[in-house]
């Protein structure tokens, strides 16, 4: 069965991002429980794909009920913020830092 998908792009931090979000991709989950189960893909567009604080590989498949993506203010609201507050760990920080370092070899 298709599901209807809401694309967006946005940049963060300098990296082209695509956000594909499905307010409602289980009706069975909605009838069950009385509230609808979303789905976000967030998929780094650069190649390779840049790493990103919510994935090493540049993608990530993510479930959550719509209600959190809607009291956020939307897809691109909540994924901004889920990124800028993932981006605080001190594991992305070190990888941040990592980065910017020139390699000796």
């Amino acid at each position: 069965m298709y599901k209807p998908y809401e694309p967006h792009q946005i940049e963060w931090r300098g990296v082209p991002i695509q956000v594909r979000y499905c307010p409602s991709w289980s009706k069975s989950h909605e009838e069950i429980y009385g509230e609808r189960m979303a789905h976000l893909e967030i998929e780094v567009l650069n190649e390779p794909r840049s790493p990103l604080p919510i994935t090493e590989t540049g993608y990530r498949s993510h479930f959550i009920h719509a209600k959190a993506i809607e009291d956020e203010g939307g897809p691109v609201a909540f994924v901004r913020a889920w990124l800028d507050e993932e981006a605080q760990s001190p594991k992305w920080k070190e990888l941040e830092a990592a980065s910017r370092q020139m390699s000796l070899l």
